[in-house]
């Protein structure tokens, strides 16, 4: 009986000490949440004409334009609009996962920053596909075809006072 309870104290005292290094591991969750709360990545556009910070979660806390970017036509400024917060957000989510990574990535044996940086690799491979869908002009609305019932209107003028 004696050894079998040298096991069981052994046994206890691994699963003690494993308590122990989680504990040490997760002390860092306080830190890291913290960490995430002040997490800012910023991207400018190449013309410096705008500019926007991202946090945690992809979160668009702030976006500034010059003059000069407003003197552009609008297609060209939505571009460099959604250009740039897509650079921001990008970044925000790697540094993101680089500081999960810090403070738990050994714990799991998980490697999110390299998981990110995938997904994202993937995404921009489909992004040209979409972008060739979203540049393309809505159709018009189809046209209705008059009902018997309805009025003809077009030889009144609304300023055109009845006498």
């Amino acid at each position: 009986m004696s050894a079998e309870l040298e096991r069981f104290t052994a046994e206890f005292e691994s699963f003690q000490a494993r308590i122990k290094q989680a504990e040490l591991k997760f002390s860092g969750l306080g830190e890291m949440r913290d960490r995430l709360a002040g997490l800012e990545a910023v991207a400018t556009s190449p013309d410096r004409t705008v500019r926007v910070t991202a946090g945690a979660g992809g979160t668009v806390t702030d976006l500034q334009l010059t003059p000069e970017a407003m003197r552009k036509p609008a297609p060209a400024l939505a571009a460099m609009i959604m250009t740039t917060m897509r650079t921001a957000v990008a970044e925000a989510a790697r540094r993101q996962a680089g500081i999960v990574d810090e403070t738990v990535g050994d714990a799991f044996g998980l490697n999110t920053t390299d998981r990110v940086r995938q997904a994202q690799a993937e995404a921009l491979r489909g992004a040209g596909s979409e972008l060739t869908v979203q540049h393309t002009q809505p159709k018009p609305p189809p046209r209705r075809e008059p009902r018997p019932d309805d009025e003809d209107f077009s030889q009144n003028s609304i300023t055109r006072r009845r006498r």
